[in-house]
């Protein structure tokens, strides 16, 4: 059957299954080229083996939770959102999540997840108390700090290459409502918004949604959004009432059909951008705002991808190193800029220090935009490709679809070790994506 990652590019011809236990995943295992699926929320082909992807939706499981201490042992390919849905209501969330709740337990562990909070907390694998994979050989190994350590720290950001994700325990936050204490902060310009992350390295969660549009004096214009979990003095309402909300549906529509392609136009992006920032510079900047709103807010449109059109889109995700962030993020939004080509989702957020063997983030800055596929935009990610390089940065796989081999092999010198690792325990015959195949891993 044919499938494709998030971003609709590119598309594969390939073999799926769906084993119902672990002896059918072990029989698949024997075929060689074997990886993973979730969701299917990676955005390119990390997730996709021509010869043999198996589906992990029969391992969706929660198999406990322990309500004391806030540890959570599930199968991996449980969604986020059935997690959330779980922990929520007794007052529990998870320390580090990405922008999506649709998202499996496997997946989050094999990209190693980052969230709104890395400058502060770090990725989501330093939550993560053990794992249990299936190796080359077929055998179920438990992995921990402890136990079998060289296995999990490269599992943890490995995206899949290091064996099958069975199940997972993970340590998950104390908190006391629902709700999310909103502060919006406005910059002009590259310089003020990073200004704004400096200053505000005690938030809990920052994000930045960026103009890329914008040029000269007000390159890089941007609204922050900062947040701290509410507590019930917050509110001044009783536990029950608050968390009476999360399972209520929030607001949502679905997009039922592919957008033409001349849709993500300039001038249609513009137009975005200008409502959108007047939209937040007109709101009270000091909010609650809802827990699924605050993480989550493109879940609510489902099926958003389809916008860009059946042709699809690219996600370009970089972090550039503190030491040359401002100028490296100002070469990456000139050439945007220059291109005339408009990113309708550019996001700019803070990282803090390297904690992973594998993972994507560093102490640095991380620019996301995206961009219909046609010619200009493949032209344009290359470009960007060779700046990111040119100021020591690295790209995130979870995102990538289109990269080339020279480019990733410039872009990590932890690649060789991973490498090293993947031969030494016989992976490179049983664990392989399309990606791993184009990049070289």
């Amino acid at each position: 059957m044919k499938i494709k990652g998030w971003a609709g590019y590119p598309e594969y011809n390939v073999n799926i299954t769906s084993p119902k236990n672990v002896s059918d995943v072990i029989q698949k295992l024997k075929e060689g080229n074997l990886i993973a699926r979730g969701n299917g929320r990676s955005y390119g082909d990390s997730a996709i083996s021509k010869s043999n992807t198996i589906s992990m939706k029969n391992f969706d499981k929660i198999i406990s939770f322990d309500e004391d201490n806030g540890i959570l042992v599930a199968e991996s390919g449980v969604l986020l959102a059935k997690i959330i849905q779980k922990i929520l209501p007794k007052g529990w969330f998870p320390y580090v999540t990405p922008g999506s709740k649709y998202v499996t337990l496997g997946g989050m562990v094999a990209a190693d997840v980052h969230g709104k909070n890395h400058h502060k907390e770090g990725n989501f694998g330093k939550y993560i108390s053990w794992i249990e994979i299936i190796d080359s050989s077929g055998s179920i190994k438990k992995c921990s700090n402890i136990n079998n350590s060289e296995l999990f720290n490269w599992t943890i950001g490995g995206m899949g290459l290091t064996g099958v994700i069975l199940r997972v325990a993970i340590k998950l936050r104390k908190v006391e409502t629902s709700w999310i204490k909103q502060n919006t902060l406005f910059a002009d310009n590259l310089n003020e918004v990073m200004d704004i992350f400096e200053q505000n390295m005690s938030a809990t969660y920052s994000v930045a949604w960026i103009d890329c549009l914008k040029k000269n004096k007000n390159q890089g214009r941007s609204i922050v959004f900062l947040g701290e979990h509410a507590n019930l003095s917050d509110l001044n309402l009783d536990k029950k009432k608050i968390f009476m909300k999360i399972n209520k549906k929030s607001f949502s529509f679905s997009i039922p059909f592919y957008f033409p392609n001349w849709f993500m136009s300039q001038k249609l992006i513009k137009c975005f951008n200008f409502f959108y920032y007047w939209n937040q510079k007109l709101r009270n900047p000091l909010r609650l705002v809802n827990w699924d709103s605050f993480f989550y807010p493109l879940d609510s449109i489902k099926g958003w991808n389809k916008i860009y059109g059946k042709k699809g889109f690219l996600q370009f995700q970089c972090v550039i190193p503190i030491s040359t962030s401002r100028e490296g993020i100002k070469y990456l939004l000139d050439e945007v800029s220059k291109s005339e080509i408009g990113s309708f989702l550019s996001v700019i957020k803070r990282f803090g220090k390297q904690e992973s063997n594998f993972s994507f983030p560093m102490e640095g800055y991380t620019l996301n935009l995206d961009f219909p596929i046609n010619p200009k935009s493949l032209e344009l990610a290359n470009r960007l490709d060779e700046i990111t390089i040119k100021f020591k940065g690295r790209f995130y796989l979870a995102k990538d679809s289109r990269m080339k081999l020279n480019t990733f092999l410039k872009s990590d010198e932890r690649i060789k070790n991973f490498l090293l690792f993947r031969e030494n325990q016989n992976l490179s015959k049983s664990f392989n994506s399309v990606q791993s195949n184009r990049l070289g891993l």
